[in-house]
């Protein structure tokens, strides 16, 4: 692994008057250490090299910029460096940056959502973004429809599945203050026409949708968020909300139009919980039941994997949108 002299030199390379090919070439010899331990322990030492990291997610290049990204999100995937995130960063900016439009004219900030997801696994993280006075978490709730960007969208529906862990704010959740339902069902909403009194039972957003409407594309989002769902349905409080909103009508229709077998599967889990009995006595809270320590470890490893592939995915479409473009100009 590098020398402290060495470890500074990389330093130095770091600063937004580098030239362009020198900084591009040191922010991506970074990124290959951050994909494997022992760079990543490298890296965790060295929080001065985090920060420069940080502050070149504003470069003019949108290629060093999007690497500078990458680096941070394969970082925030170890919990051992979440505090320094924190730190570095500060859970307000990174907030205020995912949710202004045209922060940097030459980036477009999506790679900000899977490192926020990454981050609200600490329960600190978590507490930030519902404290009732920030209105933090109502300011990402719009991205669950972000079109330009399924990386972004899985970001943020990772960040508010992180936030339902936490079951003692299931009814500020709900509630007409944050009011998160009507965002987590919209994209499994599709154009059906239901009867007056289906869509009378349902959230007014989700009522008399558009012959047009379609609904999330990317499978993996679709999945997620309906575990997000089965979180706020494991609460007593939060069964009875999704049952009067008629939560049930929504998944009918997206169970008769999902073709994943995964995704159905989580569909099912879920309705089998709307349409069926309470729970016996101790068991009205499914999230205090204890969860053993290999299931927990199965859950975090998924986690991971849902955001390397949505990361994945939205390097091959950017490509493809380059290729396209090349084209055109050709």
């Amino acid at each position: 692994m590098l020398s402290d002299s060495e470890a500074a030199e990389l330093l130095s390379f770091l600063t937004p008057a580098t030239r362009p090919d020198v900084k591009g070439h040191t922010a991506g010899y970074i990124l290959g250490l951050s994909g494997n331990r022992d760079g990543c322990r490298f890296l965790r030492a060295r929080p001065d090299i985090i920060a420069a990291l940080f502050a070149l997610t504003s470069d003019p290049s949108a290629a060093i910029a999007e690497d500078c990204y990458r680096v941070l999100i394969n970082l925030s995937a170890d919990e051992t460096l979440h505090q320094v995130f924190q730190e570095e960063m500060g859970l307000a900016q990174l907030v205020d940056i995912l949710c202004t439009e045209g922060y940097n004219p030459h980036a477009n900030m999506h790679y900000l959502a899977p490192l926020l997801s990454n981050l609200t696994q600490l329960p600190d993280a978590r507490r930030f973004l519902m404290d009732k006075d920030r209105c933090a978490v109502q300011r990402l709730l719009p991205f669950t429809q972000f079109e330009a960007s399924a990386l972004r969208r899985g970001g943020v529906v990772g960040v508010l599945r992180n936030c339902c862990f936490d079951h003692a704010n299931h009814e500020w959740l709900l509630s007409d203050q944050v009011d998160i339902l009507p965002f987590l069902l919209l994209p499994l909403a599709g154009p059906e026409e239901l009867s007056e009194e289906d869509n009378e039972g349902l959230p007014v957003d989700l009522q008399y949708l558009p012959e047009d409407k379609k609904r999330e594309e990317d499978p993996d989002i679709r999945q997620m968020l309906l575990e997000t769902l089965m979180l706020l349905a494991a609460t007593k409080d939060g069964r009875r909300t999704l049952k009067d909103k008629n939560v049930y009508v929504v998944m009918r229709e997206f169970h008769r139009w999902e073709k994943d077998p995964k995704v159905t599967s989580a569909c099912e889990k879920l309705v089998e919980v709307l349409i069926g009995d309470e729970p016996d006595r101790g068991m009205d809270n499914l999230l205090e039941v204890n969860i053993p320590e290999d299931v927990e470890e199965k859950l975090k490893e998924a986690h991971a994997k849902e955001q390397r592939e949505l990361q994945a995915e939205e390097e091959r479409r950017n490509q493809e949108d380059d290729e396209q473009t090349d084209i055109r100009q050709e």
